[in-house]
């Protein structure tokens, strides 16, 4: 009777449906959605948790040294070069200021050299020989002589300048001369050759100038000799006059 009421009434179909579906739904859970113990639940974690806030990490994809060890990055390549190219340019850098400073220390030897030698060549101030007059005198002397020979060879018009010049300044200047004549020997030791020439040459000339004065010396003498005679016999001739 209830059932043909039910389906007489076709409003109540719902309501037949759910209480259909409560009574046949099974009280137990299935196997598969069944909970799990207290020791193996997940707990649940709040959205203000730290561990949810912390950096991810994600995987470098560059290859590793143990991946590839022959690998090189452009940027280290970059860095070899550049450390290459500094060493090169601080090498030449440094080589070329130890030049330069060789080449002034060797430019401050020679003039120091130059300056002490010129100083050396002056006379003393005890000799109380004065460079500047006597100079004067020498070259005056020397373009006297040139004077002389004008009409002379081409010898006796290099030769004789040069050994009046000579002449005068070991007369005018003997200090300074012998100065100079020091300083010459000095650099002619560098060179036996001319060191040997030069002594040859001085030894012949002394040699020639020692006879000179000797024979000059002869020649006084006997110029005296005659003299005193001449004199003796105007002496005579006089006193048998009177």
């Amino acid at each position: 009777m209830a059932m043909r009421f039910l389906l007489r009434r076709p409003a109540a179909l719902p309501v037949t449906a759910l209480t259909a579906a409560l009574i046949l739904t099974p009280k137990s859970s299935v196997h598969a959605e069944s909970p799990r113990d207290a020791s193996e639940r997940r707990p649940r974690r709040s959205l203000y948790d730290d561990s949810l806030s912390a950096p991810v990490k994600f995987a470098d994809s560059r290859p590793t040294h143990s991946e590839n060890c022959d690998y090189i990055r452009p940027t280290d390549r970059l860095a070899a070069q550049i450390g290459a190219a500094r060493v090169f340019l601080h090498g030449h850098a440094a080589a070329l200021e130890d030049k330069t400073n060789e080449v002034l220390t060797r430019a401050f030897h020679l003039e120091h050299s130059f300056t002490s030698t010129i100083a050396g060549l002056a006379p003393g101030p005890q000799t109380g020989e004065q460079v500047m007059p006597g100079a004067i005198y020498v070259a005056v002397a020397a373009m006297g002589s040139s004077i002389m020979v004008r009409n002379r060879n081409v010898l006796l018009r290099g030769v004789v300048p040069m050994l009046v010049g000579l002449g005068a300044g070991y007369v005018v200047l003997p200090n300074t001369m012998r100065n100079v004549g020091e300083l010459v020997w000095r650099y002619e030791e560098r060179f036996p050759a001319v060191a040997e020439t030069h002594l040859a040459v001085k030894e012949r000339v002394t040699r020639f100038v020692q006879t000179g004065v000797a024979h000059s010396q002869m020649g006084v003498q006997m110029f005296e000799g005659k003299v005193g005679e001449a004199r003796e016999r105007i002496e005579q001739w006089v006193s048998k006059g009177k």
